[in-house]
């Protein structure tokens, strides 16, 4: 359980998570050991499942003029061609450490 915890306190702190995927998982931390939590479970998992980006999703954002609006020119580029990068290497998701920590978190609740 303990490394449970961890993965979701990550997933809370990192700056790339969206507040609904940080609210999911302070509930499910508030959750734990109470008879709310097979519930709290449950929406986190849904929660992961809607928040974590596709590599393709990342490919199109980081590609797309909103990608630069919301990044910068530079960084959307450098975001792009990371993602390309890794997409060849055979990733299905972003690897930004909110996605990361969410992806582990769903692998240690199945």
């Amino acid at each position: 359980m303990e490394e449970i915890r961890q993965k979701v306190k990550e997933m809370i702190e990192a700056s790339s998570s969206c507040a609904d995927l940080k609210a999911a998982g302070q509930a499910w931390l508030d959750a734990e050991g109470t008879d709310r939590e097979a519930d709290a479970t449950a929406a986190l998992l849904a929660e992961i499942e809607e928040d974590v980006t596709t590599i393709d999703g990342l490919i199109a954002f980081a590609g797309s003029e909103a990608g630069a609006k919301v990044f910068g020119e530079k960084m959307a580029a450098d975001l792009l061609a990371h993602a390309k990068e890794i997409k060849a290497n055979g990733a299905l998701y972003c690897d930004c450490p909110g996605c990361s920590a969410a992806l582990a978190v769903k692998e240690l609740l199945k």
